[in-house]
């Protein structure tokens, strides 16, 4: 029994050694032809299927509310904000950043500084609202920046100017991207975000749990003290208009999520004309924020694919704007709904344990049914990944469980070819060996 348990070790490491090597394989690119195919692959994850179609549609979240800024200068962001505070929401959180590009505050370079009244205004309608929270941006020192290892190491913070920040809170916007955005044009795929970075010995919290703890202290810090130095978003819903007329932009036709609109949201005209009702703002988490230059504006700018997409690879087309992807966030806190995963170890951990017990069934019909072994063990692989690509589906759906078992996956692809490789190796060292006691050896034929 003891050389049968041992058997199977040595078979389970040898399976893990080829997974190391074919990952090592693909990293060189030397299948370049399926590039195509893995590259629409990658967008891809099982959970996507759960976010999509297997969980129950949410309700709209009633706390937060969305205004669209378009492309306003700043004299109009302040008359936006002057109206949202007459009706007394608990946060007004402003996704722009207003500051010289570069830092360079001359008119050629930062042109807003002409805009004298427009500035003054904006300046005073933060401070007169009281409740604001501003964008910051995460950067790189030009040593850091130098450093190829160093992509998501961040050691500065640019603010919005003074006369804007001196009278705000906070928070850095950026959110985790693959591949990593440098233009708000490029393709950005999101599934999460850093709640916050350590810069200068003082953390820094991102822009949607800064909205958070100015609306619920409480319930963040008890988000905060899950000390996750990543967290998956855990996406509910998108924007829902407000305006009835604009239903038909949002139809099963033309959105590009799956979801039922989630947050209630005014564009620029309704805002000013009035077009609400008046108690939508009312002690409410309010994100002002980039939703096109109108409701059904087909821009790139500042949108994201998430799982939500209706196509869940090769995708087209962005399905969400980043103020909502916050929005979304700030909704997973409130409510307290996050997304838990296992850590590193426990993956590896599970892979082991069910390429074991794999490898242990493989040598008990390769050894009671040797006739049948192929069927079985070809069989027993499709079980096993449909069986583990299921719990992955149904966790995330039913526990909010992200039951990442990729190297459980692998193993299991990998462990029948694995273990007739290794077979194979182990009969001819076997019958090397008897030869050896069989044969003379060369040099003593000769003396003969």
């Amino acid at each position: 029994m003891k050389r049968f348990w041992l058997q199977c070790l040595s078979t389970t490491t040898f399976v893990f050694v080829m997974m190391w090597g074919v990952s090592k394989i693909t990293d060189f690119k030397l299948f370049n032809a399926f590039d195509p195919i893995s590259q629409a692959l990658t967008d891809f994850e099982m959970t996507d299927y759960a976010f999509s179609n297997l969980r129950p549609d949410p309700l709209v979240e009633e706390r937060i509310v969305i205004v669209n800024i378009g492309n306003l200068d700043r004299r109009n962001v302040a008359q936006q904000i002057n109206i949202i505070r007459q009706f007394k929401p608990k946060v007004i959180a402003i996704d722009g950043f207003y500051n010289c590009e570069g830092r360079l505050r001359d008119s050629v370079n930062c042109p807003q500084l002409l805009d004298t009244l427009g500035n003054l205004m904006l300046e005073d309608a933060i401070k007169q609202a009281g409740n604001v929270v501003l964008v910051s941006k995460l950067l790189q020192k030009t040593k850091t920046s130098r450093d190829p290892e160093a992509i998501d190491v961040y050691d500065s913070m640019e603010y919005s100017d003074m006369a804007f920040s001196l009278y705000a809170k906070n928070g850095f916007a950026s959110l985790v991207t693959d591949p990593p955005a440098v233009y708000q044009e490029d393709v950005k795929q999101c599934r999460s975000f850093v709640p916050k970075y350590r810069v200068y010995d003082e953390d820094h919290y991102a822009f949607s749990v800064q909205m958070c703890m100015q609306f619920d202290s409480a319930k963040t810090k008890r988000f905060l003290a899950r000390n996750n130095e990543e967290e998956f978003i855990n996406y509910r819903g998108n924007v829902e208009f407000q305006d009835i007329r604009l239903k038909s932009l949002v139809n099963e036709e033309t959105s590009t999520t799956r979801y039922p609109q989630m947050f209630s949201a005014l564009d620029v005209d309704q805002l000013f004309n009035l077009e609400f009702d008046s108690s939508l703002f009312k002690d409410k988490v309010v994100i002002m924020g980039f939703l096109g230059d109108y409701f059904g504006d087909p821009a790139w700018n500042d949108k994201y694919f998430t799982p939500l997409n209706k196509k869940v690879a090769g995708r087209a087309n962005p399905d969400m704007f980043g103020v909502v992807v916050h929005a979304n966030i700030v909704a997973m806190i409130l409510n307290e709904d996050y997304v838990d995963a296992l850590s590193n170890w426990q993956k590896y951990a599970i892979a082991f344990v069910v390429c074991f017990l794999t490898v242990a069934l493989f040598i008990t019909i390769d050894r009671r049914l040797p006739a049948w072994f192929d069927t079985l063990s070809v069989t027993i692989q499709i079980v096993q990944i449909l069986a583990i690509s299921g719990l992955i589906v149904y966790f995330f759906a039913l526990f909010s469980f992200k039951l990442d078992l990729t190297i459980s996956l692998a193993a299991a692809a990998l462990v029948g070819p694995s273990y007739d490789i290794y077979k194979g190796f182990k009969n001819q060292i076997i019958i090397w060996q008897y030869k050896r006691q069989l044969t003379k050896n060369e040099s003593e034929v000769l003396k003969e």
